[in-house]
């Protein structure tokens, strides 16, 4: 596309994300700016797309053409051509379309997809991020009262990962409801694993975690009888607890309501 010689193109380069456990893009952008002599600025963009779902079982390339922080027109691989999405898109995807080398040449990018999947082989196989693990009690509650225990588990990729819940060294299955994989907003995740349950004189909880960047599984341990003195302060988010090996981490999230049971991580500010 050719914008003339009074733009100013900048390149981004590249960027890798994982969508979810299976699905991942790769990422490249160019963009166009020119500033009139009314002071009235213009910005074109052409943003390129690799997807991959299950590897390379299923590649879709996307290019997306964005006037003023709107898209106007992109190329899709799975359908093969051109295609408008607002008005001022429509005469450009049909002369585009009607170009035959142009066209030849987007529908050969899902094969320049496949060959760039080394970098996100990379991508999967390489970084490895270790979870952050804090255990606290939703409440201060006396003993023989219901309360829930929460294991927040946070900063970790990929984003498979087991958390399970012991008392006394016994798993509890019944009882413990997730949030399932939140997103940290960068390539990481985090989620919450609540433990329901009417705590006893003199017993431990443990919760467990088993991740790929880990050698062996970490655990955190608490209980009320080891706990500190409900009166002295401790820091925001931080469970009164037996951390080890991992240093906790204090999340800030929304409160959510989960198994009929309102909890918060954190403090609201």
């Amino acid at each position: 596309m050719d914008v003339g010689d009074n733009w100013v193109l900048r390149l981004s380069g590249y960027s890798c994300r994982a969508m979810n456990g299976i699905s991942l893009s790769l990422r490249t952008e160019h963009s166009w700016s020119h500033d009139s002599g009314d002071h009235a600025r213009f910005l074109l963009q052409l943003k390129a797309e690799c997807r991959y779902l299950n590897g390379r079982e299923r590649v879709r390339s996307v290019t997306r053409f964005i006037y003023n922080q709107e898209e106007f027109a992109r190329f899709d691989s799975d359908v093969g051509k051109f295609l408008a999405v607002t008005e001022l898109g429509q005469p450009i995807a049909e002369d585009l379309n009607s170009q035959k080398d142009v066209l030849d040449n987007y529908r050969a990018s899902v094969d320049r997809c496949r060959n760039n999947y080394a970098l996100v082989e990379w991508f999967l196989l390489k970084l490895k991020a270790e979870p952050k693990v804090t255990v606290y009690p939703t409440k201060t509650r006396p003993l023989d009262h219901h309360n829930l225990l929460v294991c927040s588990v946070s900063g970790f990729y990929p984003g498979h990962i087991e958390v399970r819940w012991f008392r006394n060294g016994q798993e509890e299955k019944t009882g413990v409801v997730s949030t399932g994989l939140i997103r940290n907003g960068d390539w990481t995740f985090q989620t919450l694993v609540m433990l329901e349950t009417v705590p006893q004189s003199e017993e431990v909880y443990t919760c467990q975690v088993e991740h790929a960047s880990l050698t062996s599984p970490a655990t955190v341990k608490w209980s009320e009888w080891e706990a500190p003195d409900p009166e002295t302060p401790r820091p925001p988010g931080r469970g009164r607890g037996l951390p080890q090996p991992i240093s906790s981490l204090t999340l800030r999230l929304p409160a959510h309501q989960v198994g009929g049971v309102a909890y918060s991580t954190g403090n609201n500010a």
